[in-house]
C-alpha cells in the first residue's frame, strides 16, 4: 500500500455559475492527501505539473492508479514514464475501481462543500486547506481502527478538561483534553 497513490479529479460550481476543476493526489497507506490543485481549465501540461509538484525528488511512488480522464493526456503519461511511475488505469466509468479516492471525494462534499459558497479560485483552495488539515488531524477512519491519517495519541482524563476546538471554518469540531 505505501507504494501506490491514486489520483482523481472533482468539479465544484462556483456561486457565478463556473466550474473549477480539484485534482487530487492520495496516499493509500494511511489515505493521505499528497497534493490537490485548483484550476479552472485543466490541461494535460497542467496536470503533468501537479504530479511533479506531488512528488519532489526522490518521493515517487511505484505505482499510480488513475481513471481514463481526458485531462490526464499524453503529457501526463511522459511525465509517469519519466518518474518512473507505473500507471494502472481503471477500467471505463469504473469509479468503485479507485474506491479510496472516490470515497475521499465524496467526503469532500458531505463534509465541507455541500454546506459552503465558492466564488472562486482562490477561496476553494482556502476551504479545501482547511478541510484537508482537519481530515487528516481530526477525522477519524474506521479502516484506520478509528485513527486519523496522521495518528493521534490518546489523551488521558488526567490531561484535564475537554475543551472545543472549531475546524472548517465551524463546519467540524475537534476535542481535545487541556489543562485548566
Amino acid at each position: 500500500m505505501q507504494d501506490l497513490v491514486s489520483t482523481d479529479f472533482f468539479v465544484v460550481p462556483t456561486a457565478t455559475f463556473r466550474l473549477l476543476f480539484v485534482f487530487i493526489v492520495l496516499s493509500h497507506e494511511r489515505r493521505r492527501v499528497l497534493h490537490f490543485a485548483v484550476t479552472a481549465h485543466p490541461t494535460a501540461e497542467w496536470t503533468a505539473q501537479q504530479l511533479i509538484d506531488a512528488f519532489p525528488w526522490d518521493t515517487t511512488p511505484q505505482y499510480l492508479l488513475r481513471d481514463r480522464d481526458g485531462s490526464y493526456g499524453r503529457a501526463f503519461e511522459q511525465t509517469t514514464r519519466a518518474m518512473e511511475i507505473q500507471e494502472v488505469l481503471t477500467a471505463p466509468r469504473s469509479p468503485w475501481q479507485n474506491a479510496y479516492i472516490e470515497r475521499l471525494i465524496g467526503s469532500i462534499r458531505r463534509d465541507c462543500l455541500d454546506h459552503v459558497l465558492v466564488f472562486d479560485e482562490r477561496g476553494l483552495r482556502r476551504i479545501l486547506k482547511s478541510y484537508f488539515d482537519y481530515y487528516e488531524r481530526s477525522r477519524t477512519h474506521l479502516g484506520l481502527e478509528k485513527d486519523a491519517p496522521i495518528p493521534r495519541t490518546v489523551q488521558l482524563p488526567s490531561l484535564g478538561r475537554v475543551i472545543e476546538i472549531p475546524q472548517v471554518g465551524g463546519l467540524h469540531h475537534r476535542y481535545e483534553r487541556r489543562a485548566a
